[in-house]
Formats: structure tokens, sequence, C-alpha cells
């Protein structure tokens, strides 16, 4: 996209470009398993030492008083004391799947044996959450989240150190808090646009054959066995021989939803990720089509090619959601080559949408291949934001001219191909996008 474009200026445009990058979280090192010092033994050590060696370099005998306090206290950390031997920790975590913006609860229940002084938690949390609330009693640690961003999280880990009854002496153990699915919230959307061609099933969609439905299309004359009820008076009046009402016959759809997860483009100035807005605008789009009872499918490409095979229900919504997760768990999503589409991932005939930011060229092969099976087709643009070059720096400027033709290149390719192609951008309903689509019915290609 940026070939023979300056290194500075193919820098400027790289900078709007992330995800290529394996993050995964760590956990921290284990805690060591067994009792040891705390934090105040080791200050009264450091008293009773500072204490010592004054008395040793002074030679003044009284001093050694100042040791007495801390030694004693520091006796009661020595092994054998009251201490349980027996700590361990349990966590629920509720619900394990939520959307975008949801909080969690976490209960974290502390059980030991014998006498203990007090609970100290240190959270680790993963990159998907972020802590509100934290609660601290003498058995459990309660924890508040709330889940940012939509994928697969690790939550993270709970170090809760326990204390003995004078503080001199702690023991740590661990929790891990497993993982959440985080599904992205669904963009508004109401309207859906069907093919010329529907399949043979009864569904809510106006189909261009005669048929069972309830709009109206036109006239005919009257053959033995119709309804009375539908005979139009005013046209039998007119020709003088009966005539019935003609209906449109109501057929479902199918659809497929195909996700470009190649790249993630971050707008440099609002922070917005062309992935989060694709996959919202392809939740919200599945929605509206599982409303109207149709079937619905979901591609996803960019790595591992994951697919589901189309289906009804509004159960079937969170399926779709969750085959499409692991693109994303724990910011790690990888970009090595594409895989071809199977068979059933497409089925003949139906109405595909290509949800894409149109920054990798790769996905040109997609669609050549979705071209190839003659579905009709649909690209739905995502323009997350555009680089933004430093001021006075001409040669990021014309990398900047570059990378709009080449955008542009990109739209004029695929309407020269009969392809249509709409522009959703970030914060406005899909309807507005889509609305342009009901002008006529998307047409297929050619095999």
């Amino acid at each position: 996209m940026t070939e023979g474009v300056p290194d500075r200026g193919a820098a400027a445009v790289q900078r709007a470009l992330d995800g290529r990058h394996d993050v995964t979280a760590q956990p921290p090192p284990p805690p060591p398993p067994n009792w040891r010092a705390s934090e105040r033994a080791l200050r009264l050590g450091t008293l009773a030492v500072v204490a010592l060696s004054a008395a040793l370099i002074t030679g003044r005998s009284w001093v050694l008083a100042l040791a007495t306090a801390p030694l004693a206290l520091l006796a009661l950390a020595l092994p054998g004391g009251p201490r349980s031997r027996t700590v361990t920790a349990e966590a629920e975590v509720e619900p394990r799947r939520c959307f975008e913006g949801e909080r969690v609860t976490v209960r974290i229940t502390v059980s030991y044996d014998g006498e203990t002084g007090r609970l100290d938690p240190g959270v680790t949390l993963g990159h998907g959450v972020r802590l509100d609330h934290l609660a601290v009693g003498p058995h459990r640690v309660d924890l508040v989240l709330t889940a940012r961003r939509w994928g697969r999280w690790t939550l993270g880990t709970v170090d809760v150190d326990l204390y003995d009854r004078g503080g001199l002496a702690r023991r740590t153990v661990r929790v891990d808090l497993g993982e959440i699915a985080v599904f992205p919230l669904p963009g508004h959307a109401s309207l859906t646009p069907i093919p010329v061609r529907l399949p043979q099933r009864l569904g809510e969609h106006t189909a261009t054959q005669r048929g069972e439905g309830v709009e109206v299309t036109g006239v005919h004359p009257y053959v033995r066995g119709e309804r009375q009820r539908r005979i139009h008076w005013p046209t039998t009046t007119r020709r003088g021989t009966l005539q019935v009402h003609q209906f449109a016959a109501e057929r479902t759809a199918d659809t497929v939803v195909l996700l470009d997860g190649l790249t993630d483009v971050v707008d440099p100035v609002t922070g917005t990720s062309s992935l989060d807005e694709t996959f919202r605008a392809a939740a919200g789009l599945v929605r509206a089509y599982l409303r109207t009872h149709d079937r619905v499918g979901v591609v996803s490409v960019g790595g591992t090619t994951r697919w589901l095979q189309p289906g009804s229900g509004q159960g079937y919504f969170y399926r779709i959601v969750e085959s499409v997760l692991e693109v994303r768990k724990d910011r790690a999503y990888r970009t090595e080559g594409l895989g071809l589409l199977p068979p059933p991932a497409l089925p003949a005939g139906a109405l595909v949408y290509v949800l894409t930011p149109l920054t990798d060229q790769r996905i040109f092969d997609i669609l050549h291949h979705v071209r190839g099976r003659a579905n009709p087709m649909v690209v739905v643009e995502i323009p997350v934001g555009e680089p933004v070059p430093e001021p006075g720096d001409t040669e990021a400027a014309l990398a900047l001219r570059l990378w709009r033709a080449d955008r542009d290149a990109m739209r004029f390719a695929l309407k020269e191909r009969g392809i249509a192609v709409v522009t959703h951008r970030p914060g406005e309903t899909l309807d507005l996008a889509l609305a342009p689509l009901l002008r006529t019915r998307v047409h297929g290609g050619t095999r």
C-alpha cells in the first residue's frame, strides 16, 4: 500500500496500524508457598540491627535498650507460633459472559485453620477489564470489574496475603480468576436489504414470485378453487369477469457476515479501533436479520479462518459472536496468511456482507473468491481515522495523499466489478449506510 513512499512518510502511515503484535497477558511470578517475614517484621529487624550497630560503634550500653522492643516483637515470628497450616482460596466469577461496559463481580473466599490477623489482596488484572471496587473482609475479598472491550479476556490473578495475629509473618495464596467472554455492543440496525433471488423457504421478505403472501402485486382472472374473499370487486365490475388479488410470495433470506480481521487501524486522534467498530457493526447486522427470522452465518478472516454455518433463532446470536471472539484474546491476533473459505460457509445465493476498513490488499483475494461463487455481495467500509502527518513534513503529507489515493482505487475497483460499496462511520446508525441498498435488490455475480 505504501510501496515507493520514503521511509519517514511510510512511518507516518504505519503509526495508524495496530494489532500486528502478539501481546499476551503474563501472570506475575508465583509467590513463595510457606510463611515468611512480613514488611513489619523487616522494619523491626532493621530497627534492631541499627540499634545494635550504634551500641557497638559508640560503646554505650544504654543504646542496647532501643533494640529490646523490636527483638521482643520479632520473637513472635519464630517457627512454631500459632499459625494456620492450611490456607485455601476459591473464586466465584459472575457472569462469565457479558457485553461491553457491563460489570463482573468476583468473590474470593479464603479458608484457613487457627487464628490469623488480616487479609491483604494484590490484584493483577488482564487487558480487557478495569477494577472499580475492592472490599476485604475476615474471610473474603470482593472485587467489582468492568469489561472495557469485546474479546475473550483473562481476568488476571489475585495474591491474597494472610498475616498472623502479630502481623510479623505472612503467607500468600494465589487465585486465578480465569477467562470471560465479552460480547461487542451491537450497533443500531433495523434495515435488512435482500438479494434478487431468495431460497424457497417461508419468511418475511417479499419475493418476486407469486405466492401466499400479504403484499398485493396485481390482479388476475378468477380460477376455480381460489378464495372468494380475495375477489377485487372494482376490477371485476370494470372487466365484467371475476378478478382476484394477486399476492407476492414471502421468503426468508440467507445472509453471511464476513469480517476482515487482517488489520486493526487505530485512529490516532480518538483512539477508535477499526476492529472494534467492525465487530460492533457486524453484531447489529446479525441481530437485525435474526429478528426477521432469516438464517445468518459468519466468517472471519485473518490468521485462522473461522466460520459458522448459517442458522436462525435469537439464541443463535450468541453462538455467532462467540465463534469470532478468539480473534482478540488478550490483545493477541495474528495475520499470517489467509485460509480458504469452505463451501458450507457460503451457501448458494446467500447475501454476503464484507465489513472491512479497506486497508489490506489481501482482502481482494477473499472478495474475488466470494464473487466467483456468484453470491450477491455488499462491502461495508469502516473508515476509522487516517494517519496524521507532522506539521511541515512534506514526505509524510505525500504518503498520506498516496494512502488516500490507494483507498479510492480500492473503492473504484470494487464498483467496477458490480459490487455495492457503502460506508459506515463510527457513531452513526448502520441504517444510514444500508438505506441506499433498499432502492433495488442486491444482484449476484456470474460464475
